[in-house]
């Protein structure tokens, strides 16, 4: 693959008018969502697809202020120059080559984990072959293309809001359900409580996310009091109950018997290796777009295969990234479901209510087409590459906003 252009252009989906939300301690204002779309080419005209930057981390994007537009302007500045006129035999070997860029960690994972899956894309597109089936040949496994997928929704609502939702996601078909908790210690215990009480075969996550910790307002006792709660009535799984640095908390919870997801706010693969070995979590939470690609999550699932904790890959963006994650949980061995995110207006999930977080048109518009979802379950494109058309168009249609994509404002206390 000879490498020609690389292009990363900064979008954002608004959310018009803004919506607030309020959590046990504050109010959360969503204003838009952001996305970098990566498009590389080569000397006989293919393109590569990716995106970068959807959100691996609302706490880290929020706090630490790298905004989307300065990730682009990397990736077109000393990212596309340590590129551009290489030749490439396997996606692999552009993490030597940005390697050599003198980037922070997080932006130069960010780039690595970009480029690899364009030219994961380019490769299956060479060789016409979608990319599960490169994956399957490189670790012997034989692909499995439908996938089974848990829906990703629930956030600051009453608990007769969770419960309205979660029967509607049920009726969709989907696995699971998965929800973000406090609105305060009581109203997540009801939660909890309510959701077993009006779901039959769905299962149930909680996605914690670090909300817990927002301004401090849960301590640490109520935190293992909640995940043993939850863990007492049948929770598949309790995500980033504790920051995601916080090994030693994890370790804690697991002692509770509570089954504990976390990893997407790992910095890189390696991290992920390094939070698995812990022996805390059940399910480690990898995602193509965020830590090094296919070729760095491959990395961590090899670690998790014949151990007991289950990577199951994270997914919170685009229709594209969902693709992207799907071909992994396709072609690597022993990964079997994956996560899918609703927004509202989502054009696969016909019906009454709308069982949708917020708008973010640009995640479904992003495609030229629909992914094959029905029943809770995803068919995995089986075209060359990713197997799908990115509509182009969203570059005008989706120009980047400056600022921030989401503010917390604290009540004093």
């Amino acid at each position: 693959m000879d490498i020609s252009d690389v292009r990363g252009y900064a979008l954002s989906s608004p959310i018009n008018p803004h919506q607030d939300r309020l959590f046990f301690g504050g109010t959360r204002r969503l204003l838009k969502r952001d996305v970098v779309l990566i498009v590389v080419e080569t000397r006989d005209g293919e393109q590569g697809y990716a995106t970068a930057g959807a959100s691996s981390s609302a706490m880290r994007e929020y706090f630490e202020g790298e905004s989307q537009g300065t990730f682009a302007d990397i990736v077109e500045g000393s990212v596309a120059d340590a590129i551009e006129g290489e030749t490439v035999e396997q996606p692999a070997e552009i993490h030597d080559l940005i390697d050599s860029v003198d980037l922070p960690e997080r932006i130069q994972t960010e780039a690595a984990s970009a480029l690899d899956v364009a030219l994961f894309d380019l490769r299956g597109k060479e060789v016409g072959a979608p990319i599960y089936e490169l994956l399957g040949e490189e670790y012997d496994t034989t692909p499995t293309v439908e996938i089974p997928l848990y829906a990703s929704a629930g956030m600051y609502m009453q608990p007769n809001g969770y419960v309205e939702q979660a029967e509607r996601i049920e009726d969709l078909g989907f696995m699971g359900y998965k929800y973000r908790p406090g609105i305060g210690p009581d109203g997540d215990r009801e939660t909890v409580e309510r959701l077993v009480e009006s779901t039959d075969e769905m299962e149930i996550m909680l996605d914690v996310h670090t909300w817990w910790k927002l301004g401090e307002s849960y301590g640490r006792d109520t935190v293992r009091a909640l995940v043993e709660h939850a863990a007492d009535h049948g929770a598949y799984w309790v995500e980033e109950p504790v920051e995601p640095s916080d090994r030693a908390g994890y370790v804690e919870l697991a002692e509770t018997g509570a089954p504990l997801a976390g990893g997407e706010s790992e910095a890189s693969s390696a991290g992920l290796v390094e939070l698995a070995r812990t022996g805390a979590l059940d399910y480690l939470q990898g995602d193509v777009r965020h830590h090094n690609g296919y070729t760095g999550c491959l990395t961590a699932i090899e670690y998790c295969t014949n151990r007991e904790i289950a990577f199951v890959p994270h997914n919170f963006g685009t229709w594209l990234g969902l693709i992207a994650n799907a071909h992994l949980v396709a072609g690597a061995p022993e990964v079997r479901l994956l996560e899918y995110p609703v927004f509202e207006r989502d054009p696969v999930l016909d019906g009454t209510p709308d069982p949708g977080m917020y708008p973010f048109d640009l995640a479904f518009d992003i495609l030229d087409g629909q992914p094959a979802v029905e029943n809770g379950q995803l068919t995995v494109p089986d075209g060359p590459g990713l197997g799908i058309d990115v509509d182009l168009g969203v570059i005008e249609d989706y120009p980047f906003i400056e600022g921030p994509w989401t503010e917390f404002h604290y009540d004093d206390r």
